[in-house]
């Protein structure tokens, strides 16, 4: 086997900015406390597993605040890399769930008892990205009234317009009929099917050469919605493998609370117009 050639590698670090630093690995990988005592083997796994997931979610929020603003200065095709690449961490927050399926429920409840009250439902970078894609609850706020920042930040997402409601908006000023009750509607709320909206998409889908970055951007959506469908799938097996129906750490139902939102659609109409769509050749 050949030695690599390392001639030029800088070695001399001093006073230089090196990997660890730029990174600051002494605080990442020093953030890691097991609090199980004495400490459990997987409680190690437990924790990475859920940092991880929040850089994740950091990531998805900067991105997707980009993909907003494109579309709200009318750049679709700006945003469609973006909307890639939002795509691709979804795909690695669902193969990260394969890590956590291999603790055994016999292996859980050993370190379960430490984590208290604490619960995913309390993720603040979580529920931001929900409301930027428009699963709006209100309700959702209580949980965070123990930090005032994390409140004002969780707040500000739920008042703002989500992904969701700026395509639609961008559609409209492009010449779509959007119903002028959509575009006004209280962005505090979930989105509610409307016909008027399957409509637009009717005509998107079914004349693509006519705006071509719309029916790019119709897709973008449903690509997400999908991922995001079967993140929430693979988290509720995860769980019932793990503690079966035992309630959730946070005073949730656990596996039954996390099934009601399986089958949730972020985008419904996405859905509901390929129903609608004539069939090549076919009247009515």
């Amino acid at each position: 086997m050949s030695t690599p050639n390392t001639s030029g590698m800088t070695t001399d670090l001093h006073g230089k900015l090196d990997y660890g630093s730029y990174l600051m690995l002494d605080r990442v990988l020093s953030a890691q406390q097991p609090l199980s005592s004495p400490q459990h083997h997987d409680e190690l796994l437990f924790i990475v597993q859920h940092q991880t997931t929040e850089l994740w979610f950091k990531l998805l929020i900067h991105e997707l605040k980009e993909a907003m603003r494109l579309v709200r200065e009318d750049h679709l095709e700006s945003s469609f890399k973006i909307l890639a690449r939002v795509k691709h961490i979804q795909s690695q927050l669902l193969q990260q769930w394969s890590v956590l399926a291999t603790l055994t429920p016999s292996e859980y409840v050993q370190f379960r008892h430490v984590l208290g009250p604490a619960s995913g439902i309390q993720s603040y970078q979580h529920r931001i990205i929900e409301f930027m894609l428009g699963r709006k609850d209100a309700r959702m706020l209580a949980v965070f009234q123990h930090k005032p920042e994390v409140h004002g930040a969780v707040k500000a997402a739920l008042e703002a317009p989500s992904l969701y409601d700026e395509f639609l908006r961008h559609l409209a000023r492009v010449g779509y009929a959007i119903p002028a009750e959509v575009l006004s509607r209280d962005v505090t709320q979930p989105h509610a099917p409307h016909a008027g909206v399957v409509s637009a998409f009717r005509e998107v889908y079914e004349n693509p050469g006519a705006r071509w970055d719309a029916y790019e951007m119709c897709e973008k959506l449903v690509d997400v919605d999908e991922a995001y469908s079967l993140w929430r799938y693979r988290h509720m097996k995860v769980v019932e493998r793990v503690i079966g129906f035992k309630r959730g750490t946070g005073g949730t139902a656990g596996v039954s609370y996390l099934k009601q939102m399986v089958d949730e659609r972020l985008f419904p109409e996405l859905w509901d117009v390929r129903t609608e769509i004539k069939e090549v050749g076919r009247v009515g």
